[in-house]
């Protein structure tokens, strides 16, 4: 397991909150940032200074965007 930040972004752009996940690959992590989505605008998910992807409101999850 690695672990991973997932950073969600706000309307502004700006970080609104942080989380920490482990995941076996890079597509472990997108697949639990899709799932957790927190009403964000946006996820950056990183691996150290890596960043691996960037979802937007429509790939993370039906309500997105609703609040």
């Amino acid at each position: 397991m690695a672990s991973y930040r997932l950073y969600w972004l706000d309307g502004a752009g700006m970080i609104s909150l942080a989380d920490d996940v482990d995941a076996s690959d890079d597509a472990e992590a997108v697949a639990k940032a899709r799932e957790k989505h927190h009403g964000a605008r946006k996820c950056e998910i990183w691996k150290g200074d890596r960043l691996v992807a960037t979802l937007n409101a429509g790939e993370l999850g039906a309500d997105v965007g609703t609040r």
